[in-house]
């Protein structure tokens, strides 16, 4: 795949699976991927997406995203994230669940209105490059789960766009 490429795709549309994922609004829990390919090293590119105080660089409509563990990042580590989402202000908390240094990094929401489970992992690509590719799960809780078929559509859109934000801020970073 060439670099600055962007892949996005939404699973979790038309009828209920047999075992489906449910969200805890008792709907079906979106289910979004998306990534990149870079021109960077593995290293630096894991780096870069595992810190989410790099979020708002990349994500439309993060405002903040802190630390409220000390490094080094590991299992257990958390930080507290402030973003818009539909015009709605979103504060959450994110546990680190899973962990493997420069490769593989999952991160849950502990508290919020909007549950999240994100999993990005890194890999090489050509002699120098790298991809990262993420899948995010989820999905609104109470009255706004009504709109979980419009939700679907916006969360794919905006993970789509993120990771085409991410692509463009490292090409820059040359």
């Amino acid at each position: 795949m060439p670099r600055g490429t962007v892949v996005a795709g939404v699973t979790g549309h038309g009828a209920r699976a047999a075992g489906a994922a449910v969200a805890p609004s008792g709907g079906r829990m979106i289910e979004v991927r998306g990534g990149v390919t870079t021109h960077l090293p593995p290293e630096e590119l894991f780096a870069f997406v595992a810190d989410a105080s790099n979020n708002p660089s990349w994500q439309r409509g993060m405002v903040s995203c802190t630390w409220t563990t000390p490094p080094p990042l590991a299992v257990g580590s958390t930080y507290e994230q402030h973003a818009r989402f539909l015009v709605r202000d979103v504060r959450s908390t994110f546990e680190v669940v899973e962990f493997e240094p420069g490769r593989h990094i999952r991160l849950r929401t502990t508290t919020s209105t909007f549950p999240l489970d994100v999993t990005r992992d890194v890999e090489p690509v050509d002699p120098v490059g790298s991809r990262v590719l993420a899948t995010v799960r989820g999905g609104p809780v109470g009255v706004a789960a009504v709109f979980d078929p419009l939700t679907r559509l916006l969360v794919a859109r905006s993970v789509a766009r993120d990771y085409a934000r991410l692509g463009a801020l490292l090409a820059a970073r040359r």
